[in-house]
């Protein structure tokens, strides 16, 4: 094709994107079902894991659920059976007409949920669990990249291990479990890999460099990773990146913007996080930013000069925004010490 010819084209399915866009925030897209398909959701024992869990549950989805701490991903599995009989219960007493004018019950899924202790930061520990799930289960329609920590420390302060173990949860977490699940979803052309990470991804802020490193490389991985599926032409595997403001889950307890500038911009609720993340997931939305303020915050450090990104961080007291937590952070660990005779 002619290059001029090419260009006009690429111009106008650019500008029919932008159409569509439109459209979607005007027309709310019809929600995809997730019932019956195998779910995998990271980091479900507390925060937005276990809230996600629940979101797919009542949406009749297979859970299968992965955290480190055993007793807590147990807690996260009561609660999903809880739904999943009320879903039972809710379907068993929900009549339809039948073809002959009779009433039956509404039939519903065989729901199950699975539990398993797994370190996402060891590599071994991902393979050797994802192999576990693909035999009791089977395979992986949607996989949910959740799981996160964050060390709190100043930079100099952290030491070397935590910095690692960021760096192995937040960010190459991902690549072990996609390169898990991924293969049978190529295959099949069907899936939904979600990665969520954070506002931290996409700009940063003082004092936590190794939880900022791990999401930009966790938004990287998963930007590089959509533009692969597109280019391998396997437009049946969706994607969504979740970005986050401060969600109130207690990771950054004690995080805080200049205190008139707060109420406009308070923490995110968990419950809201969740629920706007799963309205993108259902629809296929590629990117999800909460607030939408994220976007606009974006934007702007992408074009501004870096010493205005920084005044603009300093009016909205976001330049020492995490120094309350790592503070705090630090007294914690300094009266454990001491309680423990350190």
């Amino acid at each position: 094709m002619n290059i001029l010819l090419e260009f006009f084209v690429v111009t106008f399915k650019v500008l029919w994107a932008f159409v569509l866009a439109a459209a979607k925030w005007l027309v709310r897209p019809k929600e995809k079902s997730v019932a019956g398909q195998v779910c995998l959701i990271t980091g479900a024992g507390s925060g937005l894991g276990r809230l996600f869990a629940l979101e797919f549950a009542r949406r009749r989805a297979l859970l299968v659920l992965w955290d480190i701490n055993t007793q807590s991903n147990e807690e996260t599995a009561g609660m999903v059976r809880h739904i999943y009989r009320e879903l039972a219960e809710a379907a068993a007493a929900a009549p339809r007409v039948a073809g002959d004018g009779e009433k039956e019950a509404l039939p519903h899924c065989n729901l199950q949920v699975y539990t398993y202790t797994c370190d996402v930061g060891k590599r071994e520990n991902v393979y050797m669990t994802a192999e576990r799930v693909r035999k009791e289960v089977g395979e992986v329609s949607v996989l949910v990249n959740n799981a996160g920590v964050v060390s709190g420390h100043h930079l100099l302060e952290c030491p070397d291990e935590l910095i690692e173990r960021t760096m192995m949860v937040n960010c190459h977490a991902h690549f072990w479990t996609t390169k898990a699940f991924l293969p049978k979803m190529l295959e099949m052309n069907h899936g939904h890999i979600v990665t969520v990470a954070s506002s931290l991804g996409l700009f940063s802020t003082a004092g936590v460099e190794d939880y900022c490193a791990s999401k930009f490389g966790a938004v990287g991985f998963h930007e590089s990773l959509s533009h692969e599926l597109k280019a391998a032409e396997k437009d049946g595997i969706k994607t969504t990146l979740v970005c986050p403001y401060l969600v109130d889950t207690g990771m950054f307890r004690g995080c805080r913007i200049r205190k008139e500038i707060e109420p406009f911009l308070p923490p995110l609720k968990p419950e809201y996080c969740v629920k706007q993340a799963m309205r993108a997931i259902l629809t296929d939305q590629p990117m999800i930013c909460t607030p939408r303020l994220m976007y606009m915050v974006t934007f702007m450090k992408s074009i501004l000069p870096f010493e205005a990104v920084v005044c603009m961080y300093r009016f909205l007291g976001a330049d020492k925004c995490m120094y309350p937590f790592i503070a705090q952070r630090k007294q914690a660990t300094n009266n454990n010490e001491a309680k423990n005779g350190i």
